[in-house]
């Protein structure tokens, strides 16, 4: 398959879901609804909206109703996150895909607010899919249940506080492995998992879908640790050796390059076994590939 035309028609799809679905950047008060717009329109490859949308078409062969709008959620709150990982309280980030970050942009309590807003936008988006068809709420529960999980404390913020209280220390692999499978790999796994429950699907072929996406987030993590060791700066949008300067524990750092690009192929690997149990894998196969391949 085209896997580059998919996800142009798909990243394409999702961003005019976001437009609508988003307060209007112009709408008062204008800062915060600004801030919003440049977080979440920054030119991100919309992984996680798209892999969600792959999982349902892999297991029902379309995109079921609902699936935009759950889309456009994981997309905020995956923005949200961003926004305040680059604070400086956080990463200090000034740059994130050749822009200036939101707080280098609009300051730092917009900033904040921003992030916050992004996140709360996003269950208003289920919550308003689900009351406008009742058929369809109980799946919408289960999705604002799996992305509330996924985002906690349980989930890609538990991640996060793990990562910032280990910078400076040296760690295991056992707790690297921790940070990234909840950091970003939950919000990953939520994205299929949801994908699932929207197309209907049963428990096997859930477990499936997760283990799947279990595998894939964690490779994305590992080829992004590689990337900020040997990445081009102007695909990437940002300074690497970023994780160098902060003293950060990553799989390179802990087990070489090489080590680590075997260790991103060996969960691709477990990643396409799991795509092929799915009634159309194609997109979930391409997209196991691309990560690994990927240079930004």
């Amino acid at each position: 398959m085209n896997l580059k035309a998919y996800l142009k028609e798909r990243k394409e799809l999702v961003e005019g879901e976001l437009t609508r679905l988003m307060p209007h950047g112009g709408a008062y008060p204008e800062s915060v609804h600004r801030a919003m717009h440049h977080a979440v329109f920054a030119g991100g490859k919309r992984l996680r909206p798209i892999l969600l949308l792959a999982t349902a078409e892999a297991i029902s062969g379309e995109i079921p109703p609902g699936a935009m709008e759950v889309a456009c959620a994981l997309e905020c709150v995956h923005s949200y996150s961003l926004v305040h990982d680059d604070l400086p309280s956080m990463d200090n980030d000034e740059l994130r895909r050749g822009k200036p970050t939101v707080w280098k942009e609009f300051g730092e309590a917009t900033a904040v607010l921003a992030g916050d807003a992004l996140l709360t936008v996003a269950f208003n988006i289920i919550a308003e899919a689900a009351t406008r068809d009742v058929e369809l709420s109980d799946r919408l529960l289960l999705c604002v249940q799996e992305l509330a999980t996924a985002a906690g404390t349980f989930g890609m913020i538990g991640g996060q506080v793990v990562d910032v209280e280990s910078e400076g220390q040296e760690i295991d692999s056992n707790k690297l492995y921790y940070i990234h499978t909840h950091k970003t790999g939950a919000l990953i796994r939520s994205a299929a998992r949801m994908g699932a429950v929207l197309a209907k699907t049963d428990y096997a072929t859930l477990n499936s879908a997760t283990r799947y996406s279990e595998s894939l987030g964690l490779a994305f993590q590992i080829v992004d640790d590689i990337l900020d060791v040997q990445g081009d700066e102007e695909k990437l949008g940002k300074p690497v050796g970023s994780d160098q300067e902060r003293n950060k524990s990553t799989y390179p750092s802990l087990h070489g390059i090489k080590r680590s690009r075997e260790l991103a192929e060996e969960r691709i690997e477990m990643a396409l076994k799991e795509a092929k149990r799915l009634a159309h894998p194609e997109v979930l196969l391409a997209l196991a590939e691309f990560v690994t391949s990927r240079d930004h």
